[in-house]
């Protein structure tokens, strides 16, 4: 599997990198499939897991390339020192320009795999704002104050508002432009339309960190292609 990854930022300490979604962070327990750690430990001698994103996940992603600043980054993101912010279009038209979502989040007590939010989970906190709404859907930036498995996913499923495409907590249904187009007409040879998204619509936009020298840095990671150009046709449509 040859994958050419975008490096954001790389110096002796730590590389950042902006994960394609469909990618693994770090490899999962069955070793099914290359993960990022993987692809990364063929070009280095050591790389460290600092944090990981969920794997249809797109964007910024760290690893500690020696122990000193893994044990410095790690601190970090365990302090909560760190800024984390997210984009993602989520079902549904959001009223509330701003809020937060406060709700505690365990295991789901049936179904493997899953979180939910529950009375006896850990705390979980989760900032929203309102970018641009459409009729069917709505473009939201998330600050995550804790780094609870799945957190947005799961505290915008109980908001009413789950991320789209999202085969766990959500419908799993791609976005088809046919669905926001009211004149829409495929090709002339064209047997079936292709979706213009069909994968979690959450994207890991920028991460704040401190370096082991002391300085600030902010990490960030372009909107990818495919949730630039399902934005684009939903503006169309909102213009009219």
């Amino acid at each position: 599997m040859k994958q050419q990854l975008e490096i954001l930022a790389e110096t002796g300490d730590f590389i950042a990198i902006n994960k394609p979604a469909g990618l693994l962070s770090i490899p999962d327990r069955e070793q099914s499939e290359p993960s990022l750690k993987d692809l990364l430990l063929r070009q280095f001698d050591s790389i460290f897991t600092v944090h990981r994103l969920d794997k249809e996940t797109s964007g910024v992603i760290v690893f500690a390339k020696n122990e000193a600043s893994h044990r410095f980054l790690s601190q970090q993101f365990e302090a909560r020192t760190t800024t984390k912010l997210y984009n993602g279009l989520v079902l549904g038209k959001v009223y509330d320009t701003e809020g937060t979502l406060d709700q505690p989040i365990g295991e789901h007590p049936v179904k493997k795999g899953m979180m939910t939010v529950v009375r006896k989970g850990k705390p979980s906190i989760t900032e929203f704002r309102l970018i641009e709404s459409f009729p069917q859907y709505s473009w939201m930036e998330f600050r995550i104050l804790t780094g609870r498995t799945h957190q947005i996913r799961v505290h915008m499923k109980n908001f009413g508002h789950p991320i789209v495409c999202d085969p766990l907590y959500g419908d799993g249904q791609p976005v088809l432009l046919s669905s926001i187009k009211k004149k829409f007409k495929l090709g002339k040879d064209v047997l079936e339309e292709r979706p213009l998204l069909n994968r979690l619509a959450l994207h890991a936009r920028s991460l704040q960190i401190t370096g082991i020298d002391g300085k600030e840095l902010t990490l960030e990671a372009p909107i990818p292609k495919d949730l630039r150009a399902t934005l684009q046709q939903l503006e169309k449509v909102n213009a009219g």
